[in-house]
């Protein structure tokens, strides 16, 4: 009689040991056996490690970063599948293993033993042997576990790590909302008259939409259409739909967004904001800005200081803008132009850029398919930093078939990074906005073969329009600038040359210096050889007339001003909630908003603005009391990129050497050296303002000021 043969039970992908992330495989139901038998092993790693730990690199930090490695790879690719492929199923599995990772991390973060072991380190003779980044890495595990309550007494730490599981909870529940609010809006169009002004691109997407949601017969031309709060189709309405009331209701919409009903953000952004001051107190501190601040380049002064400067030199510029607007507007006959609101001021924006610089948007995305964008990005990662970037597809597994996945080979051909590339819009199961993330890091500890550093690894993710029938995804330029930024990001992460992976990449670099690399490269969507090089005509190949060319660069300041304040406000509300702000006392959330946009909004806000209710940056993403980074980066990206222009943008040999000096410096020392040392050794001298102000087009105005 035949033996039946044994089934052998599943072997869950996320145990697995792999190269590349089995991003295919990996369902909702494998998260909660992986992630729990991944954290029983690692318990076990850390109760091993105590015992045997001794202040030597071998016994404590190689061992460690194993540790903090297989934790943040595993989580990592879970957590992207949220990002990117988000289901019921995939988040109640996240929310079921998070409190028990959460509490991992904080008792490694709290081990004595290991915080003792660091010390050791810093107090003994061996510590003048040590390269900068070892001694980085022991300075930041010292403060990092400080931060992470080691010092706190039994009840103390106790209430402390009760509030970091309720502080996840509610972050994780914020973005949930604020996803599903999104996602909840649809307005279905069936009147070919009200979606009047609407380009194209922006009808084809929104009959796109229609037929997902079973309208099967919907077309670009005679609709249905259905207009969402998702980026593409959200801006194109505010940009270019003639009709009022319909920029109106989606303007209402979009600021009003999970501040309602069962997806009301409210409460939760109480909650966070009260969590966090009891942490910041816990730990010493009289505010939650300052336990951000502890490891940043910035202080709570420095910061409101540069934001301070900015909004001066922002103003009357700003002021300019909305009395150019009323003008054009009145110009044009619009019945609104003596009463413009903030529905109206994207639509006159566009209509004065396409009259002042004659550059329509709209027209210019066939100049800019999405092909020829990466080609030309490549191209110019080659001249600058002598990289080749070739395609893998097929080398590792993906989530989506759109999901492009390269290699990053230098100049002897020899690959020293991979990365994927997840371009499209997904409303339904995908987050809005771009980001760029790590998925292994560089590091020699956790190489193959003992011999060399193990590769560095990257996602890429962007949120434009997809491709429409058989044309490819035609970008707007805004678009192709988000590229080059998540590119930025990309190179720092990829191109480093560090091997202590717990400082290698984008690892260990103070937050407020992370956009450096990446608002850098944006710069370059202005350089003519490089954009000339990528805007072809996507069906005749023509290049993008000279004199269009010219157009994009004069409008680059196009309301500097007004663009300037709107990121000045984020960024000062979320000073004033971390600092000032008394959480269940007079003043709500909504007052100091409207308090804040006084000072940088011209005209302010509606009254029912309920914007924080999205501000997943700073209650859902790392960007809490440290949204100023943005401006304090773009401060010393913009200073990087005048080392350019001083070398001289049309000397190719000068812009090589620079971008050289670039990769050798700012994207290949990591977080192994203090960023403004890095900044100093590659420019010569401190950062200073006036690169922005000058590329902003505000230096007249402050010299009037």
């Amino acid at each position: 009689m035949a033996t039946v043969p044994q089934s052998t039970p599943e072997v869950n992908p996320l145990l697995l040991d792999f190269d590349f992330p089995p991003f295919d495989a990996v369902k909702a139901d494998h998260v909660i056996p992986g992630i729990r038998t991944m954290l029983n092993q690692l318990e076990n790693d850390l109760i091993e490690l105590e015992s045997k730990v001794e202040p030597t690199w071998p016994k404590l930090v190689d061992p460690l970063e194993k540790l903090v490695d297989r934790l943040s790879v595993v989580w990592g690719i879970v957590n992207h599948l949220k990002s990117v492929k988000d289901s019921s199923e995939l988040r109640s599995a996240i929310e079921e293993v998070q409190p028990d990772k959460v509490k991992f991390e904080l008792r490694l973060g709290q081990s004595k033993p290991i915080y003792n072991a660091f010390k050791a380190i810093q107090e003994s003779p061996e510590w003048q042997t040590l390269s900068d980044a070892q001694k980085r890495i022991v300075d930041s595990q010292i403060k990092q576990a400080v931060l992470s309550g080691v010092s706190l007494e039994d009840d103390k730490k106790e209430h402390f790590n009760k509030i970091q599981q309720e502080l996840e909870k509610l972050s994780q529940k914020f973005e949930e909302n604020v996803l599903d609010a999104t996602k909840k809006f649809g307005k279905l169009i069936t009147d070919k008259k009200d979606i009047e002004g609407l380009p194209a691109t922006a009808l084809g997407l929104a009959a796109q939409t229609a037929v997902s949601k079973g309208h099967k017969d919907a077309t670009a031309e005679n609709g249905p259409w259905i207009i969402t709060l998702d980026g593409p189709s959200f801006l194109s309405v505010m940009q270019h739909a003639q009709n009022r009331s319909l920029r109106k209701e989606v303007y209402y919409a979009y600021v009003t967004r999970a501040s309602s009903g069962d997806l009301d953000n409210t409460e939760i952004i109480g909650q966070i904001l009260k969590l966090r001051l009891e942490k910041a107190k816990l730990l010493g501190y009289s505010n939650y800005a300052e336990v951000s601040m502890a490891t940043k380049m910035a202080t709570v002064d420095k910061a409101e200081e540069l934001l301070e400067k900015l909004r001066s030199a922002s103003w009357d510029a700003a002021v300019q803008d909305t009395e150019d607007l009323k003008n054009f507007s009145k110009s044009q006959g619009a019945v609104e132009a003596d009463d413009l609101s903030h529905w109206d001021l994207n639509f006159w924006s566009e209509r004065l850029r396409e009259s002042k610089y004659d550059i329509n948007e709209e027209e210019l995305r066939p100049y800019f398919s999405l092909p020829k964008v990466m080609g030309g990005l490549f191209s110019l990662a080659k001249m600058l930093f002598g990289i080749d970037i070739e395609p893998a597809d097929g080398l590792a597994p993906v989530w989506n078939n759109d999901v492009r996945f390269y290699c990053v080979k230098d100049t002897a051909g020899s690959p020293i990074a991979y990365f994927y590339f997840d371009p499209y819009s997904r409303p339904s199961e995908k987050r809005g906005g771009a980001w760029m993330d790590e998925v292994v890091a560089r590091s020699r500890a956790l190489s193959r073969d003992g011999t060399k550093a193990r590769l560095p690894i990257a996602h890429m993710v962007c949120n434009q329009t997809p491709p429409v029938g058989n044309k490819p995804s035609l970008m707007t330029f805004r678009e192709v600038e988000t590229v080059f930024h998540e590119f930025g990001h990309a190179l720092q992460h990829m191109l480093t040359k560090q091997d202590e992976g717990l400082v290698s990449g984008i690892r260990g670099i103070e937050w407020d210096a992370v956009e450096l690399p990446s608002q850098f490269m944006e710069n370059w969507c202005y350089h003519r050889d490089t954009l000339m090089s990528i805007a072809k005509h996507y069906e005749t190949g023509e290049t993008l007339p000279e004199d269009v060319y010219l157009k994009l660069v004069a409008a680059r300041t196009f309301r500097a001003g007004s663009l300037s304040l709107r990121q000045i406000r984020f960024a000062t509300v979320d000073l004033e909630l971390h600092s000032k702000y008394v959480p269940g006392g007079s003043e709500t959330i909504y007052d100091v908003d409207q308090r804040v946009s006084k000072g940088t909004q011209v005209i302010p806000p509606l009254p029912e603005d309920r914007f924080l209710c999205s501000f997943s940056h700073i209650f859902a993403g790392g960007y809490a009391a440290g949204y100023y980074s943005y401006k304090w980066a773009e401060v010393l990206s913009a200073d990087a990129f005048s080392a350019f222009e001083d070398a001289g943008l049309d000397d190719e040999k000068a812009v090589e050497e620079t971008g050289k000096k670039f990769r050798e410096t700012v994207l290949a020392l990591g977080g192994g050296k203090a960023p403004l040392e890095v900044f100093v050794e590659f420019r010569g001298r401190e950062p200073s303002p006036e690169a922005l102000l000058r590329h902003n087009g505000l230096l007249s105005v402050t010299a009037s000021a």
